[in-house]
């Protein structure tokens, strides 16, 4: 790993870059952190003397992921994940940008703590790493934060985590206040009373497990209504992870409104479904929890449309002593950065679905909707790469895993994507050797 940033060309690759619709031969050039040419086709450009020549051996040269939903530990629950640690997790799976939730400790109320991961960042000096501001102080979900100012700082987005706003005049104050300065809010659909105490969604799986569930109408239920919001504000809002196939037909009218809505969906809601609780294995004990095979299949369908913008990772780190306990008892959430390339991979593997359109979820869509210059492969933008060998395999063993915490659910598995090279602002912050 070095942190030095040279002039380096990369040839013979194969770009993808969502944001030009590209997918075939080229060379890059970057220098002083930024792309400065652009080579599409098999011509190789004219090379300035000394500079660093890296042959992609035709091996894919993407954008870097720009994941924007990952909690840390830092500040407040250190030992579970750090920001350093969460960084080279990032970086070992292409991800160079993502955004830390707010539900840190003390959380992301106030404009001193969005400063706070900026300038940690800025220390750490490996990926761009950004805060996202809580909706409501101490995400109590009763008195609006200070959006305006944690804008100001540099937040690129709020929301309340995984509390949602149940008063219905708060959230349309969020929405409206939001909307004075066209900032993004983002809301989980959780219909608090009927998710209280499940572990599961409910149907013949929960129950033969003796587990308690939770109907699908709960996220539903949460959608409409803060759709409804978004459309009487006309607020730019964010549908944070839908999960269901009823959210998703919700989500569908209302886009087909011309409301400025948008969606995210958890990587790992497109990889598992309910069966995989079957053993009662805590890594798979998310929130919201895993869903029917007919909700993966319907979220895989809206992804491979557009109706699904963003895929995330998720990222939620859980020491071993929140995991292994009775599944009821354990928290919920599972590691994501260092493997949602290769899970992408995955669903263009095993679905069909171009590579192309998968990427734009976790490139250009999420650079659009956060403000960002990444997430693209041109002329003046961030040097922000990755060089990924998309058919080599390999298999994630605890002792791979860069977070401090390991409770990923594709431990043991064998996926497919290496990242050969991660580039951050023209500097190789990542080399699998």
């Amino acid at each position: 790993m070095t942190k030095e940033s040279s002039a380096i060309a990369f040839v013979n690759a194969r770009i993808i870059d969502p944001a030009t619709e590209y997918d075939g031969p080229g060379s890059v050039i970057v220098a002083d952190g930024v792309i400065t040419d652009v080579t599409l086709g098999h011509a190789t450009p004219a090379l300035p003397a000394g500079i660093r020549i890296i042959d992609c051996d035709e091996n894919a040269l993407l954008p870097g992921l720009i994941d924007m939903r990952v909690k840390t530990g830092e500040p407040g629950h250190e030992p579970a994940e750090t920001l350093k640690s969460a960084s080279l997790a990032a970086a070992a799976g292409g991800v160079t940008s993502f955004v830390v939730q707010p539900d840190t400790d003390p959380c992301i109320d106030e404009p001193a703590m969005a400063d706070f991961i900026l300038r940690r960042a800025r220390d750490i000096e490996l990926v761009h790493v950004y805060p996202a501001g809580a909706a409501t102080k101490k995400l109590e979900g009763k008195q609006m934060a200070e959006i305006g100012l944690m804008a100001e700082a540099g937040a690129l987005y709020f929301t309340n985590a995984d509390e949602p706003i149940v008063n219905s005049k708060i959230f349309s104050r969020v929405l409206n206040y939001a909307n004075g300065f066209n900032a993004l809010i983002a809301h989980r659909p959780k219909e608090p009373w009927l998710s209280e105490g499940a572990v599961a969604t409910s149907g013949e799986m929960a129950a033969r497990m003796g587990l308690s569930g939770v109907s699908p109408l709960a996220e539903r239920i949460m959608i409409e209504r803060d759709l409804a919001l978004a459309e009487m504000t006309g607020a730019r809002f964010l549908v944070d992870q839908v999960s269901t196939r009823e959210g998703l037909q919700s989500l569908e009218r209302a886009k087909a409104k011309g409301l400025e809505v948008f969606a995210s969906a958890s990587i790992n809601h497109l990889m598992f479904n309910e069966i995989d609780i079957g053993d009662y294995r805590t890594f798979f004990r998310l929130d919201p929890p895993l869903r029917a095979e007919r909700d993966r299949l319907a979220l895989i369908d809206a992804v491979s449309t557009g109706l699904i913008d963003v895929i995330v990772s998720n990222h939620t780190p859980e020491p071993a002593e929140h995991k292994r306990l009775p599944f009821s008892e354990a928290t919920p959430g599972a590691l994501g950065l260092q493997t949602l390339l290769a899970a992408l991979i995955g669903l263009h593997h095993e679905n069909d679905i171009p590579l192309i359109d998968l990427l734009r979820t976790v490139t250009q869509n999420p650079a659009q909707l956060l403000g960002l210059a990444a997430g693209r492969i041109a002329r003046g933008a961030p040097a922000d790469l990755i060089l990924v060998d998309i058919d080599a395999p390999f298999a994630l063993r605890e002792k791979d895993i860069l977070s401090k915490s390991k409770n990923s659910p594709f431990e043991n598995r064998t996926l497919q994507g290496k990242v050969l090279k991660t580039l951050v602002d023209g500097r190789i912050v990542y080399e699998n050797t």
